[in-house]
């Protein structure tokens, strides 16, 4: 590998080096059209359900100083993929990655360092109404049981995802 290493071509023809991120080499459009595009659990639930859906209903529940963090708090799959909860502790590099990514993400659109705690209190609730709606019923616990954030998933097609994702990041203030 010469320089920066591998490179990702994104979905708008963009270069991104994901072990080499750079904040003025993360755009908005890339992150929002990759995370329609990639389905929570790993494609295991009923029916399909993006990452930029749960992002935008999350964003949508949060309090409002947290709303643009809870939009982007899985913005580095857009990069890296949507990894299951209970692979991610095991795959060597991967959580170096993500956080060199989230600190680029982080650097461009103006987000202070290190998730909130809200933020992942959120997305533990979230995570019930998404099994609650959108799994297999079961008899076993997860690990992650908590009280459900009361949202309704929607099941929104790619291309309602990106756009409700674009729509909301507008909202919030942020500029491509």
């Amino acid at each position: 590998m010469k320089g920066r290493g591998d490179w990702i071509q994104t979905a708008m023809g963009r270069q991104f080096w994901p072990m080499d991120p750079r904040p003025d080499e993360v755009f908005i459009d890339d992150i929002a059209h990759a995370l329609s595009m990639l389905c929570r659990f790993g494609g295991h639930c009923l029916r399909f359900y993006s990452v930029a859906e749960h992002c935008v209903l999350m964003s949508r529940a949060a309090p409002p100083p947290f709303k643009m963090w809870a939009l982007l708090h899985d913005a580095t799959e857009a990069y890296l993929v949507d990894v299951p909860r209970p692979l991610k502790p095991f795959l060597l590099g991967y959580g170096d990655a993500e956080d060199k990514i989230m600190r680029a993400i982080s650097f461009r659109f103006n987000l202070h360092l290190g998730m909130p705690e809200i933020v992942k209190q959120l997305d533990r609730a979230i995570l019930m109404d998404e099994r609650l709606q959108n799994m297999t019923g079961t008899s076993f616990a997860w690990s992650t049981d908590d009280e459900p954030l009361g949202v309704q998933l929607q099941f929104w097609s790619p291309e309602r995802a990106r756009a409700e994702f674009l729509s909301t990041f507008e909202q919030l203030g942020g500029r491509p």
